[in-house]
């Protein structure tokens, strides 16, 4: 097909100042890789015509259902559902929870093409509850495409992809959320500067990550929004939350020391965005969101499985519309020997999102239950995860998050043996916040996935798709279990162990905790798995032990 240049739907001047058209005219490339890096690149990015060719053929080998509209199901419905109506008093479909439709470089033809073609996917896909992406996509789609009847089939067979090992655009408000939950996971381990920014002027961070999308789709200009969609037809979502994490280190490496433009975070991330120019090119964007060294694709896989299934057991489902989903401790009936609630709030910003949705249970506290390490195993299993806090004799105060139920050690015939996964942290709260993360997600040059779990597998053409194991042993369980990880040695992995006499968080060089089966005295060190400086005095006398478990706030 060729491009002879804008079609009526554009502004010629406005994408003329947009981006510039001077680049190649053609693309011979099937190679993965090398089409990876041309979209990196911008190889098509500043040629109009090419990049419309480039879209028209990844799209078209996006693998799709069976019936999937095309273009001629467009040119026979948009009469009967648009009608006499003009196009630019359109109502917007419900699913894209009042969304204001991008113009980018549209004339008023084009937006009112948008919404026509939204009302018109709206009709062909009744199982779509929720999707405010799908203006934006829309309306980029529009700039390269010949005419309305194209842009649709083009949105069409992005939303109809049959692949389970792609993940396109979020369509429901269950998977929609549950990417704002993963997203949070993911500043929380790759952006940690910016998520304590968050944590400090937002008293519900999931409420800032939940606009994560919106960043990308709606705020940011076209040349860069374009240039990120050029990636994504090629790498998947993943690229997605890559922009996203390279966007929020951008703004607050600008906004570091400044007082916030606005008393609401929110909107001061989205006028940072829009005006995204003045602090980084779309190159520079991109360099950032590639240099963070994310979790294989399989492993994020993973983790959106698990925020759903948290978010479903609060009852919300993939027909639910739009809900407030509130992360935060609640103040009343919050009582701790240990920590304060903004204390436990701070704490409670590190932990995985889909646990964040709930509130503290006390399991264990030494000053109601005794001090007996056995006590505080009766009172921990079956609960899964757990928080330890510990406070010491000269008032010291630091912890562990522990993935893992207690009751593992029973498993390994009364030998001290570790497990847990790489969710697990250590932490000390007095005398200064510190938080330290499993190794590898710090240095995941330690570690190289399994050849199952490349973590650039493409999520665009099919004439380049890899094959994907449909062998159980491959499928992941837990998250972040060290299994998945090809480790140089078990010291990595040294999560947490419990026997009759001691408990152990961290190991491999030393132990991050020590405690003695009287929680009476322990020891903190330096260890291989979280690479932790001593969390308190390295030998302590203990003054108070709690664990606390997390319950949903639906069954108090």
């Amino acid at each position: 097909m060729d491009f002879p240049g804008y079609n009526c739907f554009v502004d010629k001047d406005k994408m003329d100042a947009a981006i510039q058209d001077l680049g190649p005219k053609e693309l011979n490339c099937t190679e993965l890789q090398e089409l990876k890096q041309l979209a990196r690149q911008g190889y098509w990015a500043q040629s109009h015509a090419l990049r419309g060719k480039v879209y028209q053929q990844l799209i078209r080998d996006i693998p799709c259902r069976t019936v999937t509209p095309d273009a001629s199901v467009y040119s026979d419905i948009v009469g009967k559902i648009v009608g006499k109506h003009s196009s630019s008093s359109l109502p917007l479909p419900e699913f894209v929870d009042n969304t204001q439709v991008p113009s980018y470089c549209l004339n008023a033809r084009g937006e009112g093409a948008v919404r026509k073609i939204l009302l018109c996917i709206a009709n062909q896909f009744p199982d779509i509850s929720f999707c405010p992406a799908l203006p934006a996509v829309v309306a980029l789609l529009l700039h390269y495409s010949i005419d309305e009847a194209e842009c649709f089939e083009k949105t069409c067979r992005i939303l109809a992809c049959n692949d389970p090992s792609k993940k396109l655009i979020d369509q429901s408000f269950l998977a929609f959320e549950s990417s704002c939950m993963t997203f949070g996971d993911l500043v929380n381990k790759y952006c940690q500067a910016a998520h304590k920014l968050m944590v400090a002027v937002s008293e519900d961070v999931l409420q800032v990550y939940s606009d994560w999308q919106r960043w990308l789709f709606g705020e940011l200009p076209l040349s860069y929004f374009a240039r990120v969609f050029d990636v994504f037809l090629v790498e998947g979502y993943k690229v997605l939350y890559r922009v996203a994490l390279a966007i929020l280190k951008f703004f607050r490496k600008v906004r570091a020391g400044q007082p916030l433009e606005s008393d609401n975070v929110k909107q001061d991330i989205r006028l940072f965005v829009k005006d995204i120019a003045k602090t980084v090119s779309p190159e520079k964007l991109l360099e950032k969101a590639f240099a963070i060294r994310l979790f294989s694709r399989k492993e994020i896989q993973l983790l959106q499985m698990a925020n759903e299934k948290a978010l479903k057991q609060k009852g919300i489902t993939v027909k639910q519309k739009r809900q407030f989903v509130h992360l935060a401790v609640h103040a009343e009936n919050f009582c701790s020997e240990i920590v304060s609630v903004k204390e436990m709030r701070d704490i409670w910003s590190w932990i995985p999102e889909r646990f964040a949705l709930c509130q503290p249970l006390l399991l264990f506290s030494s000053l109601q239950h005794g001090y007996s390490l056995s006590r505080f195993y009766f009172q921990c299993e079956g609960h899964e995860p757990t928080l330890l806090l510990i406070k010491t004799t000269q008032k010291e105060v630091c912890g562990a998050y522990l993935s893992t139920d207690w009751s593992e050690r029973n498993k390994f015939g009364g030998k001290l043996s570790f497990f847990g996964t790489g969710e697990c942290f250590v932490f000390r709260l007095q005398p200064e916040v510190q938080r330290y993360e499993w190794v590898v997600i710090k240095h995941p040059e330690l570690t190289k996935p399994a050849s199952f779990m490349s973590s650039e597998t493409t999520a665009a053409p099919s004439l380049l798709s890899q094959s994907v194991s449909s062998d159980p042993a491959d499928r992941l369980s837990p998250f972040l279990a060290a299994r998945h990880f090809n480790l140089p040695s078990k010291t990595e992995s040294m999560f947490m162990a419990g026997g009759h006499d001691c408990l152990i968080i961290g190991g491999g060089g030393g132990q991050a905790l020590y405690i003695d089966g009287d929680l009476n005295r322990g020891r903190t060190g330096h260890c291989d798995t979280f690479n932790n400086q001593p969390l308190c005095s390295e030998n302590f006398l203990i003054a108070a032990v709690e664990a606390w478990g997390f319950q949903d706030p639906d069954t108090q």
